[in-house]
């Protein structure tokens, strides 16, 4: 499926936030799982190739927003969108009633919070998006799949085990190949729902170094409970409380003068 499939708006937007440009921004954006209203009129943009941490305390609507991104959210009945979704350059709007939620999918990957491997080999959960997108050539199909799990620091570790289960890898290991699944189908977006909360220390440290690798080839967007891993990870940062979008800014000055009370409550640990 080609990603024309996709139609822009036929007047672009300026899509430049200071001097960097941006990849995605949400604009007045609320979100109801039926008579409940999750997100309230957020409006955050996601600069390319940076990270992005959303932070705040659990149940304040990270994880929802994060999942407006690529639509998961239709996967379930009883959800409503207000506002939308751009992405750039395209200026296009994901959730608009035109665009196909499965074409979104494939644009905008997703590593989830516990690794989630298919019950396949290694070579083939890193191929299978591959294959879903219908690339047949096997020398093609075998180079992305190496440079997908180089680039997730992977290789090194598995290359001679390419066909043993994926279940036979440590839970580091199993984080590292899903963000390698992810990126062999080149996503112009990642999203990251606390992908190092089931993880042991050295594996968080792991895939922190590697989010670090991958900011100059993907754009990412990451939820996390942990503050030290928002600073150390991310360029910029976002605050939410209770669906809204309480401040958001470059993270050294989010985390050392934050303009807002509630912001400055949270990170001094007085709430959350």
């Amino acid at each position: 499926m080609s990603r024309s499939t996709i139609a822009p708006n036929d007047q672009p937007a300026a899509h430049r936030n200071g001097d960097v440009a941006l990849k995605a921004e949400a604009r007045g954006l609320s979100f109801a799982y039926g008579d409940k209203l999750a997100l309230r009129d957020v409006t955050l943009p996601v600069h390319d190739r940076r990270a992005t941490a959303l932070i705040g305390p659990s149940g304040c609507g990270k994880s929802t927003l994060l999942r407006c991104f690529n639509r998961m959210h239709d996967l379930y009945p009883g959800c409503r969108y207000l506002g939308e979704i751009r992405l750039y350059p395209d200026n296009i709007n994901l959730l608009g009633p035109e665009t196909d939620p499965i074409e979104v999918r494939m644009r905008i990957g997703m590593v989830f919070q516990k690794p989630n491997p298919f019950p396949k080999s290694i070579f083939e959960n890193v191929a299978y998006g591959l294959r879903i997108r219908g690339l047949r050539d096997a020398r093609e199909i075998s180079a992305r799949v190496e440079r997908s799990l180089q680039d997730a620091a992977l290789w090194d570790e598995v290359k001679d085990r390419l066909q043993d289960s994926a279940y036979t890898l440590s839970g580091g290991q199993q984080q590292r190949l899903c963000i390698a699944r992810a990126l062999a189908t080149e996503p112009e977006l990642l999203l990251f729902d606390e992908p190092t909360s089931a993880l042991d220390p050295l594996a968080t440290a792991s895939i922190e170094a590697l989010l670090g690798r991958l900011k100059s080839q993907v754009t990412s967007l990451i939820v996390t409970h942990n503050l030290q891993q928002a600073a150390r990870v991310a360029e910029f940062t976002a605050f939410m409380y209770l669906g809204e979008l309480v401040e958001f800014g470059p993270t050294e000055v989010l985390f050392n003068a934050p303009s807002q009370k509630q912001t400055e409550d949270y990170l001094s640990g007085r709430f959350g």
